[in-house]
């Protein structure tokens, strides 16, 4: 596993960018899992008061308190600002969930200096691992796309 992967995974407070008004998206469910695992979360969109019966934050400037990192679950044209916002207030981890990454969003975390994870699906390393996420982690670790330091 990459160690971009395993600093990320080890995040216990992050802002998910690309929460929505629609329950059923990924943004939102992600929001849901990474908080019922323990991890202090906070949503960002810039046109919601409240998601999940949380409070909602306009942008990553607006957050109350530092985070260790940005789960992005946005289209990858709206990548760019996100990765910017992040560097202005000081947030060097970023994670591109799968359909938000690109090469220019790499390219540009790079200049950033933000530690860019893209490509993996932020549920299979989040501990603690479940559902179908353990299934599918389980196959890739007997496929050899994991290391069996992480199970």
């Amino acid at each position: 596993m990459s160690q971009s992967i395993d600093v990320f995974s080890q995040c216990r407070r992050l802002a998910v960018v690309g929460v929505s008004r629609a329950r059923r998206k990924y943004g939102n469910f992600a929001y849901r899992e990474l908080k019922a695992r323990g991890l202090d979360v906070m949503a960002v969109h810039p046109e919601l008061a409240s998601v999940e019966g949380d409070a909602c934050f306009k942008s990553l400037a607006e957050l109350p308190r530092p985070v260790d990192g940005v789960l992005v679950c946005v289209r990858p044209e709206k990548v760019p600002e996100v990765l910017r916002q992040a560097a202005a207030a000081g947030i060097r981890r970023a994670w591109l969930q799968q359909g938000a990454e690109s090469d220019a969003a790499a390219k540009l975390a790079a200049q950033l200096g933000i530690d860019l994870v893209q490509g993996e699906c932020i549920l299979m390393h989040a501990s603690p691992v479940r559902g179908f996420h353990r299934l599918h982690r389980g196959l890739w670790r007997l496929l050899g796309r994991l290391t069996a330091a992480r199970s």
